[in-house]
């Protein structure tokens, strides 16, 4: 059965992020997955997860500078030795606390730089970083990202990630499909979860507009559920939304979904 995973960077923000995991774990969830968790020492971050007894499934590469307004450097070019290290940080991180999968933000375009230019450097980074992750018996991730929450982001729509799998062809490179940027981008989303099953790494769910807690919004989640059963889905489900009060108050959606998926 598909396994829920509360992403600690967007939940439990109520309390500091080495804190998150017990309350996780409290809340009913044995997995999580985290944006990036550099912030604390790989070594300590390990020890919170076993002592909360739960398993991380994901994170990301290191995204160039956050605060800056930066979400990758996969596809900026001049800047492949930062993106190099990165992937040896990330695989570092990975490898201490038993991540299987890690996710590459492509990156936001860049003016005055062609789009050839910028398509082939991510590309090659790409493909760099799944031939680093496959050594370590690790899968890569990239994420499409919707347009009105990151405007200029590179990799804006799903079918292009879908093609981008094809066109860097390495067998453990797929796509983080994230049905909250899908809905806003190209929707559709029964079909592209059945039709691009074997190009899919990972789900990440959030209800829209807001992205809130799964039932806030417009997506009929009893459907993607039931939907997700029927196609065989197995994979983790990422938890990554803004909850619309305290995370814990905002859980109900959660016995259901895994009722759901398991019946």
């Amino acid at each position: 059965m598909p396994r829920f995973a509360a992403n600690l960077s967007m939940l439990f923000t109520e309390v500091p992020f080495l804190e998150r995991f017990e309350r996780a774990a409290k809340a009913g969830f044995d997995a999580v997955e985290v944006q990036f968790p550099y912030e604390a020492p790989a070594e300590v971050v390990r020890d919170r997860l076993r002592a909360a007894g739960q398993t991380m499934v994901l994170h990301n590469l290191p995204p160039g500078d956050w605060a800056a307004g930066e979400r990758g450097i996969a596809c900026h070019p001049g800047r492949e030795a930062e993106f190099r290290e990165g992937v040896q940080r990330a695989l570092h991180y990975a490898t201490t606390l038993g991540v299987p999968r890690l996710n590459c933000l492509a990156g936001k375009r860049l003016a005055g730089v062609s789009e050839a230019e910028q398509h082939a450097t991510l590309v090659a980074n790409l493909r760099h970083a799944a031939a680093e992750l496959r050594a370590a018996g690790l899968t890569l991730l990239t994420e499409p990202l919707n347009p009105f929450d990151v405007p200029g982001f590179w990799l804006d729509s799903p079918s292009k990630g879908f093609a981008l799998v094809d066109e860097v062809g390495a067998d453990n490179f797929l796509v983080q499909y994230d049905l909250y940027h899908a809905q806003r981008t190209e929707g559709e989303l029964a079909g592209t979860l059945q039709r691009q099953a074997a190009r899919i790494g990972h789900l990440q769910i959030a209800d829209t507009p807001g992205r809130h807690e799964p039932g806030t919004g417009e997506i009929a989640w009893d459907f993607i559920f039931d939907h997700l059963r029927r196609i065989g889905y197995s994979g983790d489900i990422g938890a990554e939304y803004i909850p619309a009060g305290r995370t814990e108050d905002g859980l109900g959606w959660l016995p259901g979904a895994r009722a759901r998926l398991s019946s």
